[in-house]
């Protein structure tokens, strides 16, 4: 499977993102380029699709059939998308603080470390629902790794509940718009697909 292995720095900068998005502390010391020329309306459009397709670490066929399953769900399609993205197994691992990053956060998936409702399941682009309960597997809580992470985690989401001691979470409610906090215009996405 194809994956996108380029500079993280150098991306978030083209598409004026901070870094701290995608999960990265760092800092670029460059600035980007100004340019006087402005951006058509494709052009916002289209920048609007590559961040959200580079936050949430996806290909460009895996973003359009998801756009395409948000479009037949009810209710406004950009909203429906970041529904799903935020519902993603790789992003629910990541925003429950079992990772550093999401890149992280699917391959530890991926690896297998993970258990929703007590069956082993290594597919980072599942699409979880309400009421799932996510764990780590015994025999991975006690990695230094996660028993590290059981000490030092940061703050979680308000639609996710995480039990610290016992490295498990469940996801209490649907993500609304208001809980996504990334500087994604989620209607221009739905204006590229239905040009």
């Amino acid at each position: 499977m194809a994956r996108d292995r380029g500079p993280i720095l150098k991306r978030t900068r083209r598409l004026e993102l901070e870094p701290q998005v995608v999960g990265v502390d760092k800092s670029s010391k460059r600035q980007s380029m100004q340019t006087t020329r402005k951006q058509s309306q494709y052009g916002m459009q289209l920048r609007e699709k590559q961040k959200a397709k580079f936050i949430y670490g996806m290909q460009e066929k895996q973003f359009r059939l998801l756009f395409n399953r948000a479009e037949k769900m009810e209710g406004v399609a950009g909203e429906n998308l970041l529904q799903l993205l935020e519902l993603r197994f790789d992003n629910v691992v990541y925003r429950m603080g079992f990772a550093a990053t999401r890149r992280e956060a699917r391959q530890l998936v991926v690896h297998g470390h993970f258990r929703v409702n007590g069956k082993k399941v290594d597919i980072p682009s599942q699409i979880l629902k309400e009421g799932d309960v996510i764990e780590v597997k015994e025999k991975s809580k006690k990695s230094p790794k996660f028993k590290a992470m059981a000490e030092t985690f940061a703050g979680v989401q308000n639609w996710l509940e995480v039990d610290r001691e016992n490295l498990k979470g469940t996801i209490i409610s649907l993500p609304t718009r208001e809980y996504i906090d990334y500087p994604i215009e989620e209607h221009m996405i739905t204006e590229f697909y239905s040009r």
